[in-house]
């Protein structure tokens, strides 16, 4: 069910929406060569403590994952997509990182993901991400009152087809409020004029994620959480919170 929320909830949002803000600040900026993944989510975790946020992340288990979630952060790095367990690996001159972190104040969800590379970043890596910025940008734009998921889905999947980019199939946006997901699914490809009408008091994380090279992907068996991409292309995600209103779209999780 979509649970539609007040001008209220919308306020309360961003508060937890300026805590990932906040959070993802705090892990690029510790990011460098030799630091290790599990130092950037304690990082997230410092600050989600500081503001007296709790992690919708962690010991989160959907239905596909063997084991309950263990951290604040995903990390992501090279040619994993999303749902990188931060752990001993040490971040390397050239990564390409995905971060993805939530939080939970007084019972409201936000929820973002940005990427970056460690050091010296190769031109194609710098065109990936400004893609994938630029296709949140178009899916953020286009989450007008009046519109439909569609819409947003169609904004988003151009801009990526248009670069050569894959897109992972059943992977995209969520609704999101006291729940981290909730109704309806946004999806990063789709027709236009079709799905959810979207009104004021909507809010929905939109996620675009781009593959450097196809949209084929797997499930890592090593821990049953991190999609990495079949070809060991690169990837790049971003997310923002967004709430639609009659005034335009609300970015909650801006810093």
């Amino acid at each position: 069910m979509v649970e539609i929320k007040t001008d209220a909830a919308l306020d309360a949002m961003r508060v937890a929406g300026r805590v990932v803000a906040d959070a993802l600040a705090a892990v690029r900026a510790a990011a460098a060569p030799g630091v290790r993944l599990t130092e950037l989510d304690e990082a997230a975790r410092t600050v989600l403590h500081e503001a007296g946020a709790t992690s919708p992340f962690l010991g989160y288990r959907p239905s596909f994952a063997p084991t309950p979630f263990p951290a604040v952060i995903c990390a992501s790095v090279n040619d994993a997509i999303v749902h990188g367990i931060p752990d001993g690996y040490r971040l390397r001159d050239g990564d390409l990182v995905s971060i993805d972190c939530g939080a939970v104040v007084d019972g409201w969800a936000g929820d973002a993901a940005t990427s970056f590379t460690v050091g010296s970043e190769p031109p194609e890596d710098r065109r990936l991400k400004e893609t994938t910025l630029r296709a949140l940008e178009a899916g953020i734009a286009a989450a007008v009152v009046g519109a439909r998921i569609g819409d947003i889905a169609h904004a988003i999947g151009s801009v990526g087809r248009a670069a050569g980019y894959g897109i992972p199939e059943d992977f995209g946006g969520h609704g999101i409020g006291r729940a981290m997901h909730e109704d309806p699914p946004v999806p990063n490809e789709g027709r236009p004029g079709r799905g959810f009408v979207l009104r004021h008091g909507l809010v929905i994380a939109i996620e675009p994620m781009f593959l450097a090279g196809g949209g084929d992907h797997y499930t890592a068996d090593a821990d049953g959480w991190t999609l990495r991409t079949t070809d060991g292309s690169r990837a790049a995600h971003f997310e923002h919170t967004v709430a639609v209103t009659d005034d335009g779209p609300r970015v909650l999780t801006l810093p």
